[in-house]
């Protein structure tokens, strides 16, 4: 039986919850069974209850608010040990369109995608205010044509995963998940799809947004992080590029004056130029360090990869009480009592116990 699971994490969403849940359509073709899951972040109204009134058919939650990102990770994770084939996550705000998640499922089936983004077409949001959206175009274009992610929607949450690729992902960020998946998934090269699937607009005020300011200082941290991270030798060696050509300059320069028999007194160039090509050369070493550690990165993914398949993997198994008839019991129990008898006679040997 083919299942899909369809993740909500919320967050002091009562006014639209119920719309959302109701939005989601329960027959899609190909898929056998269609689930919702609302993972709330310890929201302080209703949310909770009123996902289970509307139909919810999994409800979780963290005592205390934790972050859209960890809240996401952990709803993916859910959705994983309750079997799901396939994952959809939207949000709990209204913004996307429910009923068009067919659309996204069907690349996953037919198409041979990994994950597929329900793009906003941020360029032609009529209602959207002026700075999320050149904010959103400006992260889109930094991702796409700096860092080399294919030309998508990079802050659209509405996505659409494979059992595979969700348990590939890494959520390597405390802010939001959006731009760090993506990267995570381009570097263990999965097929990341685009689907043309327009927003709508949100009465109430973003709970990530909330103000242009700190939202800029956060997402642009978490954009250069995440490119230090992902792309070390890239973002180190742009740095080492940079501080090298700043570098020449007071060279250039003092050679100038040097050549015109006016050398005195400008020997501060050279100083600022030795600090500076130091400094490139530091960059460079630190890229090709993070390039390094980036490889232990992989291995330790692909570990954890593999725990993540025999964690499911065992969760699945039935149950056989053949397992736990008496005379394993007994054996367990005969094997209890002679290694406790060991371990008191080495406690003896090494003077604990008289």
């Amino acid at each position: 039986m083919t299942k899909l699971i369809v993740t909500i994490p919320v967050y002091n969403e009562e006014e639209n919850l119920a719309r959302v849940i109701k939005e989601v359509p329960r027959r899609i073709p190909g898929i056998d069974r269609v689930e919702v899951l609302v993972f709330d972040d310890g929201s302080t109204d209703q949310s909770r209850d009123i996902a289970k009134v509307a139909g919810a058919d999994y409800v979780f939650y963290h005592h205390h608010n934790k972050g859209l990102a960890i809240t996401f990770k952990d709803a993916l994770w859910t959705a994983l040990k309750l079997q799901a084939d396939f994952i959809v996550n939207t949000d709990g705000d209204n913004h996307y369109d429910q009923s068009r998640i067919p659309d996204l499922v069907k690349p996953l089936l037919t198409s041979g995608a990994d994950i597929t983004v329900g793009s906003r077409r941020v360029a032609e949001l009529e209602y959207m205010p002026f700075w999320n959206k050149y904010l959103n175009r400006l992260g889109s274009f930094i991702l796409t044509k700096w860092v080399g992610l294919p030309a998508l929607d990079v802050s659209s949450g509405f996505r659409g995963y494979t059992k595979e690729a969700a348990l590939r992902l890494g959520v390597y960020s405390l802010h939001t998940y959006v731009h760090t998946t993506l990267l995570s998934a381009q570097d263990s090269n999965l097929n990341i799809i685009e689907v043309p699937i327009k927003a709508r607009p949100v009465s109430r005020k973003s709970r990530l947004i909330k103000n242009i300011p700190s939202h800029l200082w956060k997402a642009g941290l978490n954009i250069v992080r995440n490119i230090a991270l992902f792309r070390p030798l890239r973002f180190f060696g742009f740095t080492a590029g940079v501080l090298f050509v700043l570098g020449i300059v007071p060279i250039i320069r003092f050679v100038f004056y040097f050549l015109a028999n006016e050398g005195n007194g400008h020997i501060q160039s050279l100083i600022l130029a030795g600090v500076l090509v130091i400094l490139s050369f530091n960059s460079l070493m630190l890229g090709l360090l993070g390039s390094s550690l980036g490889w232990s990165r992989k291995v330790n993914e692909e570990v954890l990869y593999f725990l993540k398949k025999r964690v499911l993997a065992r969760a699945e198994q039935p149950y056989h009480p053949q397992f736990n008839n008496t005379n394993q019991q007994k054996e367990n129990q005969a094997y209890s009592v002679l290694d406790q008898e060991k371990i008191k006679e080495r406690l003896k040997s090494l003077g604990y116990l008289d």
